[in-house]
């Protein structure tokens, strides 16, 4: 194998950032400080997350030394264990106008109106549907229904909030739900509809709840308060991308910015939700972004202390606007991959969970992963839709049987698990059937 390996991540040609990976810290000091505890700097991640701004490319030897110094902290951090959640996906609408690059999830709001002849491969689900949903999967053992959707035009907090919109004349991409095929309903009521005999709701990004609360003088505290109240229990952090405007201006210039991004998740800490947090990486970035992006998160826990895991998200790029415009060429490299998971271990020193997505990388990478300083593998989803449409190939279900052979498998000791990591069944790999426990009505029977 060559001591150097390029990255296969091709940015658009000719296009250039302020923020750029070169600094003047050698790597050595870099990986000497990851080695010892001592709490990183920007600096530090980008000559880890480059392995020396010295050279071109990954020196893979020097990519070895950091993925040790990541596995042993998170030796020293969580053990043997590898926790994974069962939960399942239901996401409300695919309908959305904001245009992001990277995303294929979505489809255009108006090919959901009633007004429209063509087609739609999109969907958008009734609070009676997604009750439906949700229930059946609490009845096979599921613990945690995590949803994050489009952001449609007709949603909105509650009926308040339509009666304010419905006065601002069709701004706020806003239209009533009359106008189109399926009313969603209101986030308060979906919540409401998710939450099912006690299962955990983990629900409304940020980039969702500024779209609860757009058009009106309400705070995030406020809109976060009444979806709590309505059954809300945690917040996932997407819609984080790269928290680099630079970056967002490329990628998703109709998102929400960095700050207020930040803005929302502390909101969402201060009325006693938890939250996770991301980072979407492998596109037009660069690594000077991925480590700002991991300052900006670290300083968020040090406020808030309400984040339970970090997820590294590959970008898939198959089928998304970036790769049909040229801007991008690939996604990341495994090399890029493994480093990410490490880094972001070694960074977060007040973050316990460093999750490895199944879904992004597979099933033999996932579990690489889990040896480059991840700890936690995900949940059983039973249904995956955003990555499967960008064109992502590692499918949609992981039964409790594969997470207790996949863990075994590298040496490591199965544990399911509440979203809050408060509660924990080691599982024997000796027993069997293999089925949930910690759900409201989980028995231990196999989910399918």
């Amino acid at each position: 194998m060559d001591a150097f390996e390029a990255s296969t991540n091709v940015p658009r040609a000719g296009f250039e950032f302020d923020h750029r990976p070169e600094t003047d810290q050698p790597f050595e000091n870099a990986l000497e400080k990851a080695r010892s505890g001592i709490r990183l700097d920007v600096e530090d991640a980008i000559e880890l997350l480059t392995t020396g701004t010295d050279t071109a490319g990954i020196d893979l030897v020097r990519k070895e030394q950091v993925l040790e110094a990541a596995d042993r902290r998170r030796a020293e951090v969580v053990g043997e264990e590898v926790t994974f959640v069962t939960n399942i996906n239901n996401n409300v609408t695919t309908a959305c106008n904001v245009g992001c690059l990277f995303c294929n999830f979505k489809d255009a709001a108006q090919r959901f109106e009633s007004s429209h002849d063509g087609e739609n491969e999109g969907f958008t689900k009734t609070p009676g549907q997604s009750r439906e949903i949700v229930r059946d999967a609490v009845e096979r053992g599921v613990y945690e229904v995590t949803s994050v959707s489009g952001l449609h035009p007709a949603l909105a907090l509650d009926d308040e909030h339509h009666e304010i919109l419905s006065g601002l004349d069709g701004e706020h991409n806003y239209k009533p739900p009359a106008a189109y095929e399926v009313d969603p309903g209101t986030y308060l009521e979906q919540i409401d509809a998710m939450s099912v005999d006690g299962v955990h709701v983990h629900s409304m990004t940020p980039e969702e709840a500024y779209h609860a609360r757009r058009g009106t003088g309400w705070s995030y505290e406020d809109v976060f308060e009444r979806l709590r109240d309505a059954g809300l229990d945690s917040v996932p952090g997407t819609a984080a991308e790269i928290l680099v405007e630079e970056v967002r201006e490329v990628i998703c210039p109709g998102k929400i910015g960095t700050d207020e991004w930040l803005e929302a998740m502390e909101a969402a800490a201060s009325v006693g939700l938890g939250t996770t947090a991301t980072i979407m990486y492998g596109h037009v970035e660069n690594e000077a972004h991925r480590a700002l992006h991991l300052d900006r998160i670290r300083e968020l826990q040090d406020r808030t202390d309400a984040i339970t895991e970090f997820v590294p998200l590959s970008f898939i790029h198959h089928e998304t606007p970036l790769k049909e415009q040229g801007m991008v060429e690939d996604g990341a490299s495994i090399h890029e991959d493994e480093l990410m998971i490490a880094v972001s271990r070694l960074y977060l020193d007040n973050i316990d969970h460093i999750q490895s997505s199944w879904v992004k990388y597979g099933d033999a990478q996932g579990l690489k992963m889990l040896t480059c300083g991840a700890d936690d593998f995900m949940g059983t989803i039973l249904s995956e839709e955003i990555t499967k449409r960008a064109g992502g190939e590692f499918g949609e279900f992981r039964s409790v049987r594969e997470y207790v052979d996949m863990i075994t498998s590298i040496g490591r000791v199965p544990v399911e698990r509440s979203t809050d990591y408060e509660m924990r069944r080691r599982i024997d790999p000796k027993a069997g059937p293999f089925g949930p426990t910690l759900g409201p009505k989980a028995d231990g029977t196999p989910l399918l």
